[in-house]
């Protein structure tokens, strides 16, 4: 892998790649074996020698997203494998991040599990619902671990039916972080901004149904409508500060 990844650049460029994401400065994909196995790679530019040099004494994108993967195996949830990180440094900073993990080929971006994928028939409620629940435990069961993250947006989660059972993988793990304890405000932010990037897909009545299943039952029916009320406000004063940035 170590070989793999210092070619990653070539690589890229080649007909054996499947381009998944290409959004700034951010560009990743499919890498198809054989002879070397299906993986996937994800090269990030630094957007400043400043932003280089503060990533080379904290830690660069790669490395970060290396401590989330352990983070959260260490602790029982599910991400693709890290395979090999690079970092291209010039003068003390870096300018370029690779990583490369496994390909999750079984597996599926959320909104295609539980929705369908684009094109192909819808599925029903109760799949819907099944699948909503269940995330909302696993993300509770997160927040619960004291771990939570800066950006849990739908397109960084996949899901893979094993056994019977569903697998939830979260992705981007640069973002993730681990305390003590995750405060009321971060997992409500985490809830926000997956709620946003879901609301493409799903009802307000879903949003609301998976809100409900966070917080759990049972729940004095008081104490759900401040929950709510609370949510309300959060994701109001997030979608203004995203206007404001995009003004």
């Amino acid at each position: 892998m170590a070989a793999l990844i210092e070619q990653a650049d070539l690589l890229m460029d080649s007909p054996s790649f499947r381009l998944v994401k290409d959004e700034g400065k951010t560009r990743a994909g499919i890498l198809a074996g054989p002879p070397a196995p299906t993986v996937f790679i994800k090269r990030t530019e630094v957007r400043s020698s400043v932003a280089g040099i503060y990533a080379n004494a904290t830690g660069s994108r790669a490395s970060r997203a290396l401590r989330g993967a352990k983070m959260l195996r260490t602790a029982g949830f599910h991400c693709a494998a890290p395979l090999a990180a690079m970092d291209v440094v010039r003068a003390g900073a870096v300018r370029v991040s690779y990583l490369m993990s496994e390909a999750l080929e079984r597996a599926q971006i959320l909104s295609h599990f539980a929705l369908g994928r684009e094109g192909e028939p819808r599925h029903g409620y109760l799949r819907r619902k099944t699948v909503a629940d269940a995330l909302a435990a696993e993300v509770r069961r997160m927040h619960d671990a004291g771990i939570y993250t800066r950006d849990l947006q739908e397109t960084n989660i996949m899901v893979e039916q094993r056994d019977g059972m569903m697998r939830f993988y979260f992705l981007d793990l640069e973002d993730f972080r681990r305390g003590s304890k995750v405060s009321p405000r971060r997992r409500m932010l985490n809830l926000v901004h997956l709620d946003r990037s879901i609301g493409r897909f799903v009802s307000r009545a879903g949003r609301l149904a998976f809100l409900y299943a966070y917080l759990g039952r049972p729940r004095e029916r008081v104490a759900r409508r401040q929950a709510v009320a609370e949510f309300l406000e959060l994701k109001r004063s997030v979608e203004q500060a995203h206007q404001a940035r995009h003004a």
